[in-house]
């Protein structure tokens, strides 16, 4: 694929610093490019300089955390204005309750006979590219298989890290609706990420869609690495019937994961693409 829209540095829990990942993108025929950190913009610079040194585009990019039915749920913007003074605001807000979210899940590892957690999992994450950011769930992830308390990766969020264990720290992510509001207000294109991703019924799946149209969403992402083709068509029913644009990327986070850099399943023909209403620019796409 030329255009991929959905990755990750070490800015956030990828495993390559921006610039490297960006070349790595290029490398794999990707074009059009957006640097979608968890609730930073922390590598954007450094991105965007890679990128206009290799004739590429890169549109500004990040994926908040927030708050609905209960649930953690992601959004994707793109294309907004850095500086715009609320989405400022927002990362920093969000800066803070990530530090917070690793202090309580070192907490409660050390409480299950794993102590110091949160310095391993820094550790880790300084070894991949410095970051002002704190360690997410990966990052203790790769310290517990380190440290010999689990096998791997898998085994770390299967019996401790993933959804509902003991390091699944809820945070007090803002709201779904504030969220969008934010990104709107920074001028941003607005996609919600993977929905196939939460454990919903149909029906709570539609609700969330609703609500999230509502609030003022524009797109919703069809197409996330390999994920099932089934989901894909699921997913492409829903943007039919709600009128959504579409996204799409590999949500890459290193070389041996999820998906490469640029690699996602073929999104529908029919759909509308939201990278079609960005504005062409060889370094920076802006709504």
């Amino acid at each position: 694929m030329n255009v991929d829209l959905h990755c990750h540095s070490t800015a956030s829990d990828g495993a390559l610093a921006p610039a490297v990942l960006v070349a790595r993108a290029f490398e794999k025929g990707v074009r059009v490019l957006s640097l979608t950190d968890h609730d930073t913009l922390e590598g954007l610079d450094e991105a965007r300089e890679a990128a206009h040194a290799l004739g590429m585009q890169l549109v500004n990019g990040v994926e908040l955390s927030c708050t609905w039915g209960g649930a953690t749920i992601h959004v994707l913007g793109y294309g907004f204005d850095q500086n715009a003074a609320p989405l400022v605001a927002a990362i920093a807000q969000l800066h803070d309750g990530r530090w917070l979210r690793s202090e309580e899940i070192s907490r409660k590892l050390s409480l299950k006979g794993m102590p110091n957690a949160l310095d391993g999992a820094r550790a880790i994450q300084q070894e991949l590219g410095d970051s002002g950011n704190a360690p997410a769930r990966p990052h203790f992830a790769d310290w517990m298989v380190r440290e010999g308390f689990v096998k791997d990766r898998a085994e770390a969020f299967r019996k401790w890290l993933g959804a509902g264990k003991l390091g699944d720290v809820k945070q007090h992510w803002p709201t779904l609706e504030d969220t969008v509001g934010t990104l709107r207000a920074a001028g941003a294109w607005v996609s919600l990420a993977h929905p196939w991703h939460y454990d919903f019924t149909r029906s709570k799946r539609r609700k969330l869609i609703a609500d999230y149209i509502g609030a003022g969403g524009h797109a919703i992402e069809v197409v996330n690495g390999h994920q099932p083709a089934e989901q894909v068509g699921s997913l492409a029913i829903l943007a039919r019937e709600f009128g959504l644009l579409v996204s799409a990327g590999s949500d890459f986070h290193g070389p041996g994961g999820w998906s490469e850099i640029g690699e996602y399943r073929q999104v529908p023909e029919d759909l509308p693409l939201l990278w079609g209403r960005f504005k062409h620019d060889p370094i920076i796409a802006t709504v």
